[in-house]
């Protein structure tokens, strides 16, 4: 029999033959070593820092912006479902270090659906980032209607609620009851996993990605043709920034989730998962928490409005920015009188 995959497109640990009750295809460790050690801490980090750093995006919106844009509205949300995201990786945390699950089936349960939902907004709320920020930086006459605060919550309500979807089969067949949090055997055959991967790959990182590659492609060649016809060095600038953001978002995106597809689907060919391959799949489920943790790093490194709000949270007493009282979105690329403006906010 084939072996299961190691978990399921969230996280786990280790691969079952649950119909002998025990683990027999993968070689664990019954002792603490340095590799344990370490990937526990690593979990330790990347929550801490991940807690920490979208409640501050989040706290920085609520306090300073009170989401007055389109855009802060959607990384209100994309912070809200990476933070939430964290909370569940304790857990997992735990289960990969000790090799079991302590915490009930009812836990087990609503830590794997609510994982699920985070993790699939999360990625919702990037992708409709890049085609609003298409929309904000190409011809935000044109779409000015679509990219109002009232339509940014309505849009951000269906990403909630279309998230619920893809996770219905952990709700149903996702338990405890046979020493680790997984899903139950009696429905798990090679075809199930295969279909499951499958469409969690396509909705959660090959259509999304996809659609984050098409919209910021148009919008930096889109700004490159303005800078042809314009020597104004606004254009320019706004250029080269907006180039930063595609290639650091699009980089951090697929580095981060890209290994974690692959070592999922690897593991559907493998008969004997030696402790190499579990090893490094503990590592790529720990790259796929870490994006949630790299949005907060990117807002600060990209946007000058979230630096300012940054600081003004962490030194007030150094600045004292100011609400932002005018939509700083808005770019004509053809006028070249306009301010610059902020690629994410």
């Amino acid at each position: 029999m084939e072996a299961e995959p190691l978990g399921m497109f969230l996280d786990n640990a280790s691969v079952l033959d649950v119909d002998r009750g025990i683990i027999n295809n993968v070689y664990i460790q019954q002792h603490f070593d340095a590799f344990s050690v370490t990937i526990a801490v690593l979990y330790l980090a990347v929550c801490i820092v991940g807690l920490s750093g979208n409640s501050l995006v989040i706290i920085a919106i609520l306090k300073l912006d009170k989401m007055s844009s389109a855009t802060t509205v959607y990384i209100f949300n994309l912070a809200l479902a990476d933070g939430l995201f964290m909370v569940g990786l304790p857990f997992i945390a735990i289960q990969n270090f000790q090799d079991q699950w302590v915490f009930g089936g009812a836990v087990c349960k609503l830590v794997m659906i609510l994982d699920g939902i985070n993790q699939f907004t999360s990625v919702f709320c990037l992708t409709v980032m890049s085609v609003d920020r298409y929309m904000a930086l190409v011809d935000p006459l044109r779409f000015a209607r679509w990219r109002t605060p009232k339509r940014a919550k309505i849009i951000a309500t269906l990403m909630w609620f279309i998230s619920l979807f893809p996770v219905l089969p952990m709700a149903i067949h996702f338990s405890a009851d046979y020493g680790l949090c997984t899903v139950d055997p009696h429905v798990a055959s090679d075809s199930w996993w295969l279909a499951f991967l499958s469409y969690t790959f396509v909705l959660g990182f090959a259509l999304p990605f996809t659609i984050m590659i098409v919209f910021y492609t148009a919008l930096v060649v889109t700004l490159r043709n303005a800078r042809q016809t314009s020597a104004s060095l606004e254009n320019h600038h706004l250029e080269k920034q907006v180039t930063k953001m595609v290639v650091a978002v699009v980089l951090v995106f697929g580095v981060c989730w890209l290994p974690f597809y692959v070592f999922n689907f690897c593991s559907l060919h493998q008969m004997d998962l030696v402790l190499d391959f579990t090893r490094g799949f503990e590592f790529v489920v720990l790259l796929s928490y870490s994006w949630s943790c790299a949005n907060p790093i990117l807002y600060a490194c990209l946007s000058e409005t979230f630096r300012r709000h940054f600081r003004a949270l962490l030194c007030p007493h150094k600045s004292s920015p100011t609400p932002c009282e005018r939509d700083t979105e808005g770019y004509v690329l053809h006028d070249t009188n306009t301010p610059g403006v902020s690629v994410l906010a």
